[in-house]
């Protein structure tokens, strides 16, 4: 495939991606699902309709909804692909307890520049696992090894490793005293709990879940939630809507906004966020929202070239190859480049491509994302009412902090209808920031808080 035709199939699929997001799917189309009671929709799970072809039947085993008949009509805030407000929230119960405290309620995350968190996740994954294969090599010379892992200048914790047979050589790997990733040493940066190795895989589930439409993927020919209705979305309306998510806009803050004349902002207010910024840092925020990282190869890949971000079977058990979705024929933009939205035109008559992924000087990505993509305890104010993952109830995935000023409520759930309630709900692990943050001087809190508000999201078609 040459360049100018990956191009244009990259923004075939971005188009296809863009009206799949925006379509308002019918019980044709197999939106919905047999909830029960004649019903095709709820929002509240409903595991104790366990009759022949309810709720609590279906497959994949379902976790609450169907609860919508678009993408944004929940990601709607500030504007489409964005986030929801607690109207939005879903409500869980993937144990199938039928026990309304144990259920589990999820806020609605935004959908812009998801490439970003894949390519890092890509990225920080493929150090690790020369970080594993080093002391693989050192445990095979030596008899043991153990190695502390650190990717992109977060730690995860320490493997060790133990020789157990020569020829040919074999190593038993103790991962007990792992921080914040699972065995295999795959960055999840998707969902609450980071759950999530790709957008391709929380997409399809997310389909199933919140609107009843049940990917070939996932399902085959099957009809597992029982509409009546068999492959509702093809692998490619799954590529598309992927590939979509990867290229739109990234977040932006009112600093570089106002750096290219798109809106004023007057100096007593740069001020006071970069005073906020600098006191974010102070306090140790930075230390789990890492403000930025360098991705080194911005290509986004669909599917992903890298070693579990790429499905060898889908979850029906069939081979993507089986389906045409092989990395020879793989999608590609340069994040660079290439995502088509927020190109502005300045006043002195240049094109500012605000929607692309920055660069330093040497073209490398700088990805301005306000995570470590780790796992953290965030203590018991905030835990689950149940781990049905295995986690750890309290445990959540860093939260992304881009675009974090037009975004509320915050948490997980949403209960900060404030960005300081969210600092102050924070312990665990951030107890220590928390406190420093009390700490302060209210003229100090604000300064914070006002620079988290200056990171947001941004659209030059809403803008006009």
């Amino acid at each position: 495939m040459t360049h100018d035709q990956g191009n244009i199939a990259f923004l075939q699929a971005f188009e296809a991606g863009d009206a799949l997001s925006e379509f308002d799917f019918t019980a044709n189309h197999g939106v919905g699902a047999n909830i029960g009671e004649g019903r095709r929709f709820t929002r509240f799970p409903r595991a104790d309709l366990d009759g022949d072809q309810e709720w609590a039947t279906h497959f994949p085993k379902r976790e609450g909804g169907a609860n919508a008949t678009s993408c944004i009509s929940c990601h709607s805030a500030p504007f489409a692909n964005g986030a929801g407000g607690v109207a939005m929230n879903v409500v869980l119960d993937p144990d199938h307890t039928a026990d309304p405290s144990q259920y589990l309620e999820r806020n609605t995350t935004s959908l812009f520049a998801l490439s970003i968190p894949q390519r890092l996740a890509e990225e920080m994954s493929v150090e690790l696992y020369l970080q594993r294969e080093d002391a693989r090599q050192l445990a095979c010379a030596k008899g043991s090894a153990t190695v502390a892992l650190v990717a992109k200048e977060v730690a995860f914790g320490t493997l060790s490793l133990t020789r157990i047979s020569e020829d040919p050589c074999e190593v038993s790997i103790d991962t007990s005293q792992l921080a914040g990733i699972d065995a295999d040493l795959v960055v999840r940066p998707f969902g609450w709990k980071g759950n999530h190795a790709t957008i391709r895989s929380f997409t399809r589930d997310a389909a199933h879940n919140e609107l009843g439409l049940q990917a070939t993927e996932l399902v085959g020919a099957q009809d597992g939630d029982y509409d009546g209705v068999i492959h509702e979305l093809s692998v490619g309306d799954v590529t598309a809507l992927t590939l979509y998510m990867a290229a739109l806009e990234r977040p932006v803050s009112t600093v570089e906004l106002a750096e290219i004349g798109v809106i004023d902002l007057a100096d007593v207010q740069r001020a006071d966020i970069a005073a906020g910024e600098h006191l974010f840092n102070t306090v140790g925020c930075s230390s789990c929202h890492t403000p930025s990282m360098t991705i080194a190869d911005p290509t986004f890949s669909a599917p992903s070239r890298v070693a579990g971000y790429a499905d060898i079977l889908f979850p029906d058990g069939s081979s993507p190859e089986a389906h045409g979705l092989v990395s020879d024929s793989a999608i590609t933009f340069d994040m660079r480049l290439d995502p088509p939205n927020n190109q502005i035109l300045l006043d002195s008559g240049g094109m500012y491509h605000l929607g692309a992924l920055e660069t330093d000087a040497k073209g490398k990505g700088i990805a301005r994302w306000y995570s470590d993509f780790k796992r953290h305890d965030m203590g018991p104010a905030l835990s689950d009412p149940s781990d049905p993952l295995g986690m750890g109830a309290s445990v959540f995935l860093t939260r992304s902090l881009a675009g974090v000023g037009s975004t509320g409520p915050w948490l997980h759930d949403g209960r900060a209808t404030t960005l300081e309630e969210a600092i102050f709900a924070h312990g665990g692990e951030a107890a220590v920031s928390r406190n420093a943050y009390a700490a302060m001087s209210d003229a100090d809190a604000a300064r914070i808080v006002t620079f988290l508000e200056s990171l947001i999201l941004f659209s030059a078609d809403e803008a006009h």
